[in-house]
């Protein structure tokens, strides 16, 4: 049976010496929960409106609102220090801009959970209820942490995130151990950090748009030219992109550019973010024609696997299957469908199965391509 909790007395820190202090008490190798609230309802950038800390038997709670804590989180830069994270990468986007690199060794209780055999994609609440018997509420998973005062239910909530972190962690830790897979696992949270904490756009960003796979290589250039500076205006304006360009706009636009201002405020009206200046711009934009060189430049978008291809992707998705029950690991966790996908395609080993992936899984399935 699994027994509610009260969470224990956290401090609130407002003042940038009282998260110094707190930090500063840091002992060489401690092992430091941490997690984070944040907004991103109508912004590009999520705000991070509270921290939570815990370590050795003390928690605090940061307010980001107070002051401004850039560089005060250098300790997590100590290699000294190990820091617990649950499915950390839209928090470790958040921190991106205090801690561009992330914390030098961060621990992955969700993906160390896969790891041992625990399923992939468990939640926090659900691994405190495995490892440590207790039941989290739920109750504030919608709540709106930019108000201020914050409620003693929402304290309570947001303490209790990192309370169960270093009883998790000791479990997993042991357990990766027992199967050889910390390496593995340290391995994923470095990747994890270095996707996370990028603030650059993707380059190829036409790559996820299957449905063009078929479109003309001038066609797919332009889309490129399009959403790389839907991306780069959003982020300027701090906008959600698809408040600039929804995606079927965005596509037709590609397929069919207006020929006039006129026709693309026609065609434009209801999105939010796209002002009289940014219709401009993107008038503008869609005027040059396309360069050989911007083809060049520009990734074809893989199809999706047919005939001799698709027979392969069926015996490559086995492989996988099979090596991952050999290895008591979730066939997710070792290699995705899409990305199995985009190799069977292009015959261009993915960067996602490089590393310890490579070393398993490159003979057997690059015997699978097609001829």
């Amino acid at each position: 049976m699994l027994l509610p909790v009260s969470p224990p007395k956290a401090d609130w820190i407002e003042q940038r010496s009282e998260l110094e202090q707190w930090l500063a008490g840091l002992a060489a190798g401690a092992v430091l929960g941490l997690d984070t609230e944040f907004m991103r309802r109508d912004t590009f950038y999520s705000r991070l409106a509270l921290l939570q800390l815990g370590w050795n038997g003390r928690y605090a709670l940061v307010d980001p609102l107070a002051f401004d804590i850039a560089g005060a989180l250098l300790p997590l830069e100590s290699a000294h220090v190990v820091t617990l994270m649950h499915s950390a990468s839209e928090d470790l986007e958040t921190l991106s801009p205090w801690l561009p690199a992330g914390p030098r060794v961060l621990f992955d209780t969700q993906i160390a959970a896969a790891f041992v055999g625990m399923g992939l994609g468990i939640s926090y609440r659900g691994l405190v209820a495995e490892l440590a018997g207790a039941e989290l509420d739920k109750g504030e998973t919608r709540s709106d942490w930019m108000q201020r005062p914050l409620t003693p239910s929402q304290r309570d909530y947001a303490t209790l995130d990192v309370v169960y972190l270093q009883i998790i962690h000791q479990q997993l830790a042991e357990r990766l151990l027992q199967r050889g897979r910390a390496a593995w696992h340290a391995e994923d949270c470095e990747r994890l950090k270095r996707k996370s904490c990028s603030r650059e756009g993707d380059p190829q960003p036409q790559l996820v748009y299957r449905g063009a796979a078929e479109w003309p290589r001038e066609q797919q250039a332009l889309l490129r030219r399009i959403l790389l500076w839907r991306d780069t205006t959003a982020r300027r304006l701090d906008k959600p992109r698809p408040w600039l360009l929804e995606d079927a706009l965005m596509l037709s636009i590609a397929q069919q550019p207006p020929a006039t201002l006129a026709a693309l405020e026609q065609r434009s009206s209801g999105q939010r973010a796209l002002r009289s200046a940014q219709r401009t711009e993107l008038f503008e934009l869609l005027q040059p024609a396309v360069s050989d060189e911007e083809i060049a430049a520009t990734h074809a978008i893989p199809p999706h696997p047919q005939g001799k291809a698709k027979q392969a992707l069926s015996a490559m998705k086995l492989a996988v299957d099979t090596l991952a029950t050999e290895l008591d690991l979730p066939p997710g966790l070792l290699c995705s469908r899409k990305v199995l996908e985009e190799y069977v395609v292009t015959a261009n080993w993915p960067e996602a199965l490089e590393g310890w992936r490579r070393g398993i899984l490159h003979e057997r399935l690059a015997s699978l391509l097609p001829d």
